[in-house]
């Protein structure tokens, strides 16, 4: 067991990190943002969760809708939307009994911006 500090993930924001990291390298703080969301995608039900979320009709998907799509429980789904919350991908809004989940563009353009390799001229 390590005696540091549990480290909170800094927020996303798009002037962190604009440029694609094949025109520069990033920055130790940008790595920093960054890695907490892709490490929540590298779990393929987060993954999946928010592919379901993002291609939702309406942009938005009640819990509801998310847990008949997946072979473990409604804990464990809860348990991965509140890491995707945590990561800046999805927010999420109560209502009455259900809790209702949508992606976060900005925070998927900042990832996709970032892992984006611009076009060569005549491509």
């Amino acid at each position: 067991m390590s005696n540091q500090p549990a480290r909170t993930p800094l927020p996303l924001a798009a002037a962190d990190c604009h440029t694609p990291l094949v025109s520069e390298p990033l920055t130790a703080e940008q790595s920093e943002r960054l890695a907490p969301s892709f490490k929540a995608l590298g779990d393929p039900i987060r993954l999946r969760l928010l592919s379901l979320i993002a291609s939702h009709q309406g942009g938005e998907a009640c819990v509801c809708d998310l847990t008949d799509a997946f072979a473990v429980s409604a804990p464990t789904v809860s348990h991965h939307l509140k890491v995707l919350r945590e990561s800046g991908l999805v927010a999420s809004e109560r209502r009455g009994t259900w809790v209702y989940y949508r992606a976060e563009p900005a925070a998927l353009d900042l990832l996709s911006t970032v892992l984006s390799v611009p076009r060569r001229a005549g491509a």
